[in-house]
Formats: C-alpha cells, sequence, structure tokens
C-alpha cells in the first residue's frame, strides 16, 4: 500500500515526559523505553468521544484507550503503574489544551467564587521529584511493596461503588433492623476490599532464611499476624499514596485577597474540557 498522502498532517508529539518510575513498577512490554523521555500527543476526535461515554468512564476502557492513543510508548496501560497515571494524564491534557486549566473555587475566608488559572506544568515537575518507598523493616522482617497497576486499581473500585451504591440504596428500606444487617455487611465488605489492596500491595517478604512472593501465603500471613504489622504496612502504603497525590495549589481570593489551598481532580469526566 502506498503511503498516505496526508500523513504529513498527522498529529505529533507536543509533550515529553520522564517517568519517575523508569516502568520499574509497570508489566514488562507495557511500556516501551520507560526510561526515556516519552512523547505525548493530543487527543483526537475520537478520545474525546470516549471520554464523554459513561460506561467506558466506569471500567476504564476509555482512560485505557485514550493513554495508548496518545502515548505511542505505551502499550497497554492496564499495566502501567498507578504511579503514573496521574502524571500521563496531566500531559496529556496539557498536549491538548495547553498547560493552563480553569479552576473555580469558594474562598473559605468570605464564600466568593473564584476563577483560578492553573499551570498544569507544576503537576508535571511536582511527580519528577517523587519517590516511592518500597521497604517495610519490621525485626527481621522486610516487606517489600509496590504501587498497584491500573487495572487493579480500577477492579478495586468498581468494587467499592457498588457497595456505596448499595449502601445509598439502603436508605429506602422501611425496617430498621434489615437497615442495621444491611450496613453491618457492607462495611464489612467494604474491610475486606481495603484489606485486599494492602495485600495486593506486598511484593514479597523476606524472612531471615528465605524469600516469600506466593500470593496465598503473603494473604494467610497478613490475616493472621499481629495488628502492628498490618498497621505498619498500611502506614507505608498511606505515605507513599500522599506522596504521589496532585499537590495541591496556592491561591488568592480576588475578593478578601487572603490565601486559599485547591485540589486539582484529575477526574476524565471533567478534567479533559477546554480551559
Amino acid at each position: 500500500m502506498s503511503q498516505n498522502p496526508l500523513q504529513k498532517y498527522f498529529r505529533q508529539p507536543k509533550v515529553y515526559i520522564s517517568l519517575p518510575s523508569k516502568g520499574i513498577y509497570s508489566s514488562p512490554g507495557s511500556i516501551v523505553n520507560a526510561s526515556d523521555q516519552m512523547p505525548v500527543m493530543s487527543m483526537t476526535g475520537m478520545d474525546e468521544i470516549l471520554l464523554k461515554t459513561p460506561d467506558a468512564l466506569m471500567n476504564g476502557e476509555s482512560t485505557v484507550k485514550v493513554i495508548q492513543s496518545c502515548c505511542p510508548n505505551i502499550k497497554n496501560a492496564w499495566e502501567v503503574s498507578n504511579l503514573d497515571l496521574d502524571l500521563i494524564l496531566a500531559a496529556i491534557r496539557i498536549a491538548t489544551y495547553g498547560s493552563n486549566m480553569e479552576v473555580d473555587h469558594n474562598c473559605i475566608h468570605c464564600g466568593e467564587e473564584n476563577t483560578y488559572l492553573i499551570d498544569l506544568m507544576k503537576i508535571v515537575e511536582h511527580f519528577t521529584h517523587c519517590h516511592y518507598d518500597n521497604k517495610v523493616v519490621l525485626k527481621d522482617l522486610t516487606i517489600f511493596i509496590r504501587p498497584l497497576n491500573y487495572k487493579t486499581v480500577t477492579e478495586f473500585s468498581l468494587r467499592n461503588f457498588e457497595l456505596q451504591r448499595q449502601l445509598s440504596q439502603s436508605i429506602n428500606l422501611e425496617s430498621d433492623e434489615e437497615k442495621s444487617k444491611l450496613f453491618t455487611e457492607i462495611y464489612e465488605k467494604l474491610s475486606v476490599i481495603q484489606n485486599d489492596s494492602y495485600i495486593a500491595s506486598i511484593d514479597s517478604v523476606q524472612a531471615p532464611d528465605t524469600v516469600v512472593d506466593e500470593r496465598a501465603w503473603i494473604a494467610e500471613w497478613i490475616e493472621n499476624s499481629e495488628k502492628s504489622i498490618f498497621e505498619a504496612i498500611k502506614e507505608q502504603i498511606d505515605k507513599n499514596n500522599k506522596t504521589w497525590s496532585v499537590p495541591e495549589m496556592d491561591v488568592t481570593c480576588q475578593s478578601c485577597s487572603k490565601e486559599n489551598r485547591i485540589s486539582i481532580q484529575l477526574d476524565q469526566s471533567n478534567f479533559f474540557v477546554g480551559a
């Protein structure tokens, strides 16, 4: 087949990013040349349609397709570490709409609504300086943890969403006894989801005479370990999650001139719209 004469008009990379994790925590083959500067292109018209499809947004399918469309080095976005996801999404938005994004916020001091112009390059810069601490040392045990990939995060989110939906629907029950029973069941299931997510984050456990990476053994150990061990693992995971979260931005209210800190949510349903 001859070369498409319109090929010279195809979109070209507009942003280059360096993944802080260098692809270490992504599955082999999911990212090509992860340690290099990764090219990021703007979204196509089809990409924008995908991000407006509720079902595809909910199950993560649209996010995966858009990432693979805009980042040619990413071959399987499901297997990409969740550490890199916010950086990738921010870079795609910058490549599509530019680095400035309008954010509305009500001042916590005077209540006045302001519209701020946020520079998303600050998010990119933030992630380039993040460090992931993958060790928890407890006496003669060393627990190695790893961030979840996007597929696993999505699966946990869907399980959590379904239980939250059941919880909201339970308000309509007339019997207090039925409500109480259902509440107890749902909260127990929510606890299981949280516990499962921490177990999934454990890569291996190094004991004095062996290294254990069998998932079933790790799960059995967590379920039968002392509370202090679980809390130490949870604390380290939560600390990493906080480090790798999108940073809050400092802004000044135009009405009362007082400082505010605002959060930027990289929610695909409203993040990918023009400034």
